[in-house]
């Protein structure tokens, strides 16, 4: 068996069912109750099968102190009985003493000790009521530690028999090539898979040598903001809309810079009929190393506008039109 086999072979651990991973950052924060059982549900009769959250979900909300949406998911999983038909990926590493940690900040590098990563394993796990994830991520790196330690940190979780496969999450390049060395030096569980910042209008995070590392290793790249946080939606145009809304406030980067990208859009939305949403994640799709994006959505009308991308074939024109609308 080849190391790209291989690669495949560990990928099906974490990857299955329509090329969609849903976000579920909104569970338990804009999508609750009732409301974001349905979403799931729609989700699941879809044909969806993967499920992404994080233990810093939604700490940033005041009265929340991180976990509830895996709390809400595993309460999902448990009245549903299907557990063992899903996927479900989580994140440890951005909340330290219930405060989120911003990237760019010097966090909390004491998170990635190997007690301290199981602990937190644990505490997911009793949240999403399951004995196992199938897929445990890095949610940051902490570029003061040794590569090594992280690795071993996380092969901890594998060895536990809790964890079938492990991510990293924002890491550059270098770092990622570097943590993949060391398992391969080691023997350890290696990340097989990348959670960075992707979409029509923000690229700098999966650049060319990142896609050139996840296709040579076979890493499966499962972008976050696949919609740019609502902004590829087409909601926000103008002044008033950047003022509303529980997001409006990640999207402000996007207001100039993404003009284009809109328009371009648009054109192609009149071509083919499409949401934006679709076209959005249709272009993901047909990105290197990517087999499925990251979406979320708070109601089930913004779940089937996402879905609809899984039956949108775009012309390599238009996704090369796509590539280039962003200046």
């Amino acid at each position: 068996m080849t190391l790209r086999q291989a690669q495949d072979e560990r990928n099906q651990t974490f990857i299955a069912g329509i090329p969609l991973v849903l976000g579920g950052n909104v569970f338990g924060w804009t999508a609750k109750g009732d409301d974001g059982f349905a979403v799931l549900d729609a989700f699941y009769e879809a044909g969806g099968r993967m499920i992404d959250t994080a233990d810093v979900y939604s700490a940033w909300i005041p009265g929340h102190k991180g976990g509830e949406s895996e709390s809400f998911i595993g309460e999902w999983l448990a009245s549903r009985g299907v557990r063992g038909e899903m996927k479900i990926h989580t994140k440890t590493g951005m909340l330290s003493r219930k405060v989120p940690i911003q990237i760019g900040s010097d966090g909390d590098p004491t998170l990635y000790e190997p007690e301290e990563v199981l602990q937190s394993l644990g505490a997911s796990l009793e949240r999403l009521q399951t004995d196992y994830l199938d897929l445990y991520y890095a949610h940051r790196d902490y570029e003061q530690l040794d590569i090594g330690q992280i690795v071993d940190a996380f092969d901890g979780a594998v060895k536990s028999g809790k964890v079938r496969a492990l991510g990293a999450s924002n890491f550059t390049a270098e770092r990622l090539a570097a943590a993949l060395e060391t398992a391969d030096a080691r023997g350890a569980t290696p990340f097989t898979a990348l959670q960075n910042e992707y979409n029509l209008v923000a690229r700098k995070a999966y650049g060319a040598e990142l896609q050139e590392l996840c296709t040579s290793r076979g890493i499966a790249m499962l972008p976050f903001f696949g919609l740019a946080a609502g902004y590829l939606t087409g909601k926000y145009r103008n002044d008033e809309d950047f003022a509303q809304g529980d997001r409006a406030y990640r999207v402000k980067d996007y207001q100039e810079s993404g003009k284009p990208v809109l328009a371009e859009m648009d054109r192609i939305a009149a071509e083919t009929g499409a949401s934006l949403p679709a076209i959005a994640l249709a272009w993901l799709v047909r990105q290197p190393g990517i087999p499925a994006p990251i979406a979320s959505a708070r109601t089930v009308e913004q779940l089937q506008a996402n879905l609809e991308f899984t039956r949108l074939e775009l012309s390599d024109a238009q996704v090369e039109r796509l590539t280039a609308a962003l200046q």
